[in-house]
Formats: C-alpha cells, structure tokens, sequence
C-alpha cells in the first residue's frame, strides 16, 4: 500500500475514533438525563450510571483480545450494533418504563452493553492502525482524537442536543451516525469487498430502523407520556436544564418537571397564598420584590394583589418556563397575565450566581425552588446562600423559602429550618394543607424583628386569612421538630436527607 493510501486509511479510521468518543459520550449523558426524567432527579443516577457505563467499557475492551482475523470486518460489525443499541436506547427505556417489572435492570443492561461495544472499538482501532503508525504516535493520535470527539459531546448535548432534538431523536441520530461510520468504511476500503454484499443489507436495515425512529419520535414520546401521565399531554418540551410537560383533564391543567408534580390549577392558590401573604401582610410598606424560582409566574401574580408594590424582579434559570407561561393562554390566563406586568422584570439565569452579584435590596424575598431532590439545587438551600439573601434583604424586610412537606420529609423540612437558623435568621417555619400534595412547608426569615399574622390582607384570596395564618403556625407530633445536621456546601446533607425521606414513596 504507498504512503498516501496509508495516510488517507489511518485519517479515516482515526476521524472514526472522534466519531465514536462522540455518540458514546452522548449514548451516556442521555442515558442519565432519562434515568433522571423517570426515577427522580439525583445525582444517583448520573453517578450510577456513568460507573456502569465506564467499567463496561473496560470489560469491552478486555474482551477485544479475543477478537481475531479480520479486524476491520470485527470493526464495521461492531459499529452496527453501536448504533442499533445505543440509537434505540432511549425509544426503548421511555417505551418499556410503564411495562418493565425491573425498570433498573433493563436500563443498567442497555447501559452495559453500549458499553461493552464502544470499549471494543477503541482497541480494534489501534490494532488496524499498529502497522501504519509508530507506537507513540498512535496512541497520542488516537486518545486526542477520543478527547475531542468527548469535548464536543459534552457541550452539544446540554446547548443543542436536548433542547432541540430531545432525547429520543438524539439518540437515533447518534445510531445513525455509528451506520454512517459503518457505511462509509466498508466503502472506502478495498479490502472489504469479500464481505460488503453481506453487511449492506444489514447497513440498510438498521439506517431504515433508526431513521423511521427518527421521523415519528414525537409520536413516541406522545405514546409513552400518555402511558406515563394520567391525563392527556397537552404540551411538553425538552430545555437545556429539564421536561416540561403540561397535562389536563375537564377539572385541571397540572404541570410537571422531569416527571415531578409542581402544581395543579386546581389547588395551586393554596400553595401560593401560602408562600407569598403570610410574608406581604406583614409589610404594609413593602415595593420592592424578588423571587428566585417560580418561572410559572403564580408566586408573582399573588405579589401583584398588593397596589404598593412598584417591581417584581423573577429570576428563574429556564427560560423555557418563563416563556411557556407568557405566551401559553391557559398559564397566562392561570397567572393572571403577571409575567407580562410593566412592573415584572424577568431573569433567567443561576439564581446562586444572581445572589452572589447583585447590589440591590429588597423588601421581601421569596425563594420558590424545587424540592432539592440533587446536588444542583441543594447548594439553593445551604448556609452559603440564606448569608447571601441577609445581604439582599432591605433593614425590616422579609424572606420566605418553600420548604418541602414537613410530614413526608419531615427531616428534610427541618434541616432546611435549622439551616436558615444557623444562617443568623429568626425562623417562623409553618406548613399548609395542598389536596395535590398534603402537607407543605414553609419557613419566614426575619432579621430581629416581631411578625405577626394579623396584617392586611387583599380582597378576593381563597384560602389564607387570619385565622389559617395562625393555624398554619401549629405542628402536631408526627410533623413536629426533630434534631438534623446543617446543610452546607461542603456536605449537602439535605440531599441525603430527602433522597431518605422521599424513597419509600418513590414509585
């Protein structure tokens, strides 16, 4: 073979190795964002199965010592079943999630699989190349390219993959991309004229299986949402940081991230009254507002009910969320247009990062996060951040954090108590009945203060007045305080502590 068939083979093979970093990099994050989606928003499951995923990889490539003779045929054979198993992963965990007896075990065998394959592939590269290329060349050559195509991976999918394609055509056209590589080597090779007529058949088969997954994707993530949410699915969209999905019935719309519940238009003025008057009666002056969370407006448009109130500043991370319920006429209509209001000023951005820089002072502050179900949000619930909102708050302003159900997370709900505690605050925790959800929590932050219950309150509210703000207040024993650590940057205990309390009721 002359010098430059040499240099254009090993150029192939090598462009085929940022190929496969890529759709295997990609095969893994879509395999913990799914884990993710169904079995609850941990880092257990992104830990769990990148583990799995790269001690497969090592077994795979153990096992290519095995792998004898025709090398390059062993490749192409392989890249086929890369792209049928890793393209059709996420289809077939959001299909088989409802029907599977052991959900964990199907997606743990997918997941090890993927593996196996993609750590044969590597080796049987480098033995193809061993001839052509000195021993430090190839494998500077070969790492650098996996690195890359690694690199690229990890940026596309959170920035591009996700939000656009969705996990299900991703991984579909990652497939196709490993047929692609199959396709294009058997072509480009000579030598791989004696076995070519067998392998096309098998090349077009699994190219067609993947594109018609391709094409009708939405249609099967319809079906398996159907399959997974009571209702029907009215609307749902993969952003950059989770899955949006809107179901309704003829009594309610209910809203859920990544599979979790966070309201139903039945019963959410519950919740927000709750979250928001307890706090606004009690500052008859107030005019200035920030809430952190709460892209669904309906913490806003409860704040609006006060005519003293001049600006609103909402920072929420998705602007996904924020757009749905400013452009959706049945949230607009839920939010009473609040996200539209001249005095509402939205940000999306890290609300840790936001705290951190801003230089402005509020009246009160209302923190309306998710439950912190992972390490992302519960940093949104340590010491570092309560010190940041003492800086933010104005002198006799208020705060106030939504704080998980005191009776099924009941250690949950008072590691976040202890912690706004040990953050120099006074604390009033006290928790509301929401029929969605049963008891909810809640905790007031003052600074040296006397608050009471019996403020102004606006006309129209259908739950809280005097007499609930006070009932709100009383704990019975089965919710009452109990002892916990304090949940700080370095340890994130109420992570450990929810993923404990939350278990047992986890389906």
């Amino acid at each position: 073979m002359s010098n430059p068939e040499n240099r254009h083979r090993h150029l192939l093979l090598l462009l085929s190795v940022f190929v496969i970093a890529t759709c295997g990099l990609i095969y893994e994050l879509v395999a913990g964002t799914l884990a993710s989606y169904l079995l609850g928003d941990s880092v257990t499951q992104f830990s769990t199965i990148i583990g799995v995923y790269l001690f497969s990889m090592g077994i795979g490539s153990w096992l290519s010592k095995y792998l004898d003779g025709n090398l390059l045929k062993w490749f192409i054979r392989i890249e086929i079943l890369v792209g049928l198993v890793g393209g059709c992963s996420a289809p077939l965990l959001f299909v088989l999630f409802e029907y599977a007896a052991s959900f964990r075990l199907v997606l743990y065998t997918l997941v090890s699989l993927t593996g196996i394959l993609v750590g044969l592939e590597i080796p049987l590269l480098m033995r193809i190349l061993e001839n052509q290329l000195t021993f430090k060349d190839l494998v500077s050559r070969v790492f650098t390219f996996d690195y890359i195509g690694a690199l690229l991976a990890s940026l596309i999918f959170p920035l591009v993959l996700v939000p656009y394609l969705g996990l299900i055509r991703t991984s579909l056209f990652f497939g196709l991309l490993n047929i692609a590589v199959a396709g294009f080597l058997l072509h480009q090779f000579a030598d791989t004229k004696p076995y070519r007529r067998s392998l096309v058949s098998i090349l077009a088969l699994s190219s067609l299986l993947l594109l018609s997954g391709f094409v009708y994707a939405e249609r099967i993530m319809t079906y398996t949402e159907n399959l997974t949410f009571q209702d029907k699915v009215i609307y749902s969209k993969s952003t950059s940081y989770q899955r949006i999905v809107l179901t309704a019935n003829p009594r309610e719309l209910r809203l859920f991230l990544n599979g979790n519940l966070q309201f139903s238009s039945a019963d959410e003025y519950r919740y927000h009254e709750a979250l928001v008057h307890p706090a606004l009666q009690a500052l008859p002056k107030a005019n200035r507002v920030l809430v952190l969370g709460g892209g669904d407006g309906l913490a806003v448009r409860e704040i609006l009910k006060y005519p003293q109130i001049q600006s609103v500043t909402l920072v929420d991370l998705d602007a996904g969320m924020t757009d749905l319920f400013r452009q959706n006429d049945l949230l607009v209509k839920l939010n009473n247009r609040s996200l539209h209001s001249s005095k509402v000023r939205i940000i999306n951005t890290d609300a840790y990062n936001f705290v951190r820089q801003d230089t402005a002072r509020y009246d009160l502050i209302v923190v309306d996060f998710p439950d912190p179900s992972n390490y992302s949000i519960g940093k949104l619930y340590s010491t570092a951040f309560y010190r940041e909102l003492n800086r933010l708050m104005r002198p006799g302003g208020l705060a106030v954090v939504q704080s998980t159900s005191p009776y099924i997370a009941r250690q949950s709900f008072w590691c976040i108590r202890n912690t706004i505690a040990a953050s120099g605050f006074q604390t009033i925790p006290y928790h509301a009945y929401i029929p969605s959800f049963g008891e909810w929590g809640y905790v007031l932050l003052l600074r040296n203060q006397h608050w009471r219950g019996d403020g102004p309150l606006p006309a129209g509210l259908r739950f809280i007045n005097a007499r609930t703000i006070h009932d709100m207040l009383n704990f019975p024993p089965d919710m009452a305080e109990v002892p916990t650590e304090i949940n700080k940057l370095n340890n994130q205990v109420l992570v450990h502590y929810f993923e404990d309390d939350w278990t047992p009721y986890a389906h």
